[in-house]
Parts: C-alpha cells; structure tokens; sequence
C-alpha cells in the first residue's frame, strides 16, 4: 500500500499483465454506491475477468467483483453489476476507436484511491 500523493492502493490485476500486453494506460473514476466504497476500503474485490468496453459515448467496467459490506445488509447492490467510468470525452472517443478499429481490449490494472476518490488504472490491451 503506497500512500505517496494522497493514493492508496486497494487491488492490482496481477493477471492482466500476463495475459495482455499492455499499450496504454488510462486513469478512470469509478461511480460507486455507498457500501461499494466502504467494502473497496477494505480490500475487498477481485479482477476475475474483469473489463472495460465504451458504449455510447460511456465507459463501462464489467466482472469487477466487490464483496458485499457486511454492515450494510439491507443497501448492497449486486457484487457484480457494471459500473460507470468516468473519463474526459476526448478520451473516451479514443478509447473507443482503438478498441472498434484495432480490436484492443481495455482491462483494469489496478483500483485505488485517491484524495478519497476511488480510482481505476485502465490498460489498452493486446492479448498475448
């Protein structure tokens, strides 16, 4: 857990490296719910499969499995729904034609927080 700049650091994507190469890296916001901040804190996730795909001008972050906060019970969401990403536009317009022209994947590497702000490294992903 590096603490250098206000980041902490909750998971890292030890797989993507291995199965990807990686070209490019994007730094996203994640739209959370409350218990999701509160479970991301606690380290609790895990990358299974987890990607990324731009739709309609949005970013998108499937499989990103966050375990449900135990104290919460009655206001978990579902461990595994799809979460809004938020990046600037240019961004996501070339995001968007390098995955649809070169058919490149985006990945996420790592899931910190910053300036309390939770945050997710993406990589644009070759598979090897």
């Amino acid at each position: 857990v590096n603490e250098e700049g206000g980041r902490h650091t909750v998971g890292r994507n030890r797989k993507a490296r291995h199965e990807y190469e990686i070209l490019d890296t994007y730094e996203a916001g994640m739209v959370l719910k409350g218990p999701e901040v509160k479970s991301l804190r606690a380290g609790k996730l895990a990358f299974q499969d987890a990607f990324a795909r731009v739709e309609k001008g949005e970013v998108w972050l499937y499989s990103l499995h966050i375990s449900p906060y135990e104290q919460a019970n009655r206001a978990n969401v579902d461990p595994d729904r799809v979460r809004k990403l938020l990046l600037h536009r240019e961004e996501i317009g070339r995001l968007s034609r390098k995955t649809q022209e070169k058919g490149l994947t985006l990945v996420p590497l790592e899931v910190y927080f910053r300036n309390g702000k939770a945050k997710v490294t993406l990589g644009l992903a070759r598979g090897r």
